[in-house]
């Protein structure tokens, strides 16, 4: 049955917030432990149960990985407890299991919810990658152009030096002429090793991250979480998805993509007004990791209204029995 209850964005959205944080708060025992999956697995447990006490007949459209790949949180599965509005949810409960294991930098636990129909079902396949921050009249940077114009024209539209441009890049061998390319503009470029949801989302507060723009090859999954984020906090995203074989062009068709060269913006991303929360739980630039005294940890979340465009920072001390 679907519900024909409205998409009440407020009265969600505190309830959006605590799904983080206790996907958070269940991954910080596995912080700098080396294990990756049980870091994962902690989030993702934590998370479906707190998902399960919303008020929302809910569909994971961007998830874990398909049904054959993932016990839980898989794509399709319905959580929430059955009563309230019909939602699509997109979520990573650990964005950067390696960052966790590794007590590296920048890990989240993020999750976004709007009305059912709002987000592209993306494949679980890459997808090429631009995106810049708020205040830039559209198309100032495009897929089309080499990382070398890009740089130029966001440095123009700026009124700036490409020298001033930062510009984070996923770490990977496939990006090595990409950012052999960029570095011959003279700009900056942060590489970071794993998470680019975070990646993209730093492109939105370049005063808080000093990130101007992100470029790169990334999943696809993780482009419809950083292009709701940025429905959030303004800013344009860009993406394409690639194909490396039959098979994925396949994930493509089941997903009821036809037009596999179609370059997607942010509100083809995500169509209508979501929901947007993350919670930091190691260190980052956007949000504070958790924090262990004795008897309490202590979180940070963001918490995002792209309707109101309001943007709400959460601190939640929570006493550990």
């Amino acid at each position: 049955m679907t519900s024909h209850i409205d998409f009440n964005d407020r009265m969600l959205s505190l309830g959006l917030a605590r799904v983080a944080e206790q996907a958070a708060i269940a991954s910080a025992d596995w912080i700098g432990r080396g294990d990756e999956k049980a870091a994962d697995q902690a989030a993702v447990n934590a998370m479906r149960d707190q998902l399960n006490k919303l008020d929302i007949q809910g569909t994971v459209v961007i998830g874990e990985g398909e049904r054959d790949e993932a016990p839980m949180l898989f794509i399709g599965e319905e959580v929430g407890n059955g009563t309230g509005p019909a939602v699509d949810i997109a979520l990573d409960p650990l964005e950067g299991t390696t960052l966790t294991a590794k007590d590296m930098p920048n890990a989240l636990t993020v999750i976004a919810m709007g009305p059912r129909g709002s987000m592209l079902h993306a494949p679980d396949v890459y997808m090429d990658k631009l995106a810049i921050g708020p205040g830039y009249k559209p198309g100032v940077v495009t897929l089309d152009m080499s990382p070398m114009d890009r740089v130029n024209a966001l440095a123009a539209a700026k009124g700036c030096s490409t020298d001033d441009i930062t510009v984070c890049i996923l770490e990977r061998p496939r990006h090595e002429e990409m950012i052999a390319e960029v570095r011959q503009t003279g700009a900056a470029i942060r590489l970071i090793t794993d998470g680019d949801v975070a990646g993209v989302m730093h492109c939105a507060e370049p005063d808080l991250t000093g990130i101007d723009m992100y470029m790169g090859s990334g999943g696809a999954p993780e482009g419809v979480l950083a292009a709701a984020a940025l429905k959030c906090m303004g800013g344009q995203i860009f993406g394409r998805l690639l194909f490396r074989n039959d098979d994925e062009k396949g994930r493509a068709a089941k997903a009821g993509i036809t037009n596999l060269d179609r370059v997607y913006t942010r509100d083809d991303l995500v169509t209508e007004h979501v929901i947007f929360a993350a919670t930091g739980v190691t260190n980052g630039s956007l949000v504070a990791g958790i924090k262990r005294e004795v008897g309490y940890l202590t979180t940070e979340t963001i918490l995002m209204r792209s309707k109101t465009g309001s943007v709400r920072r959460m601190t939640y001390r929570n006493p550990t029995r």
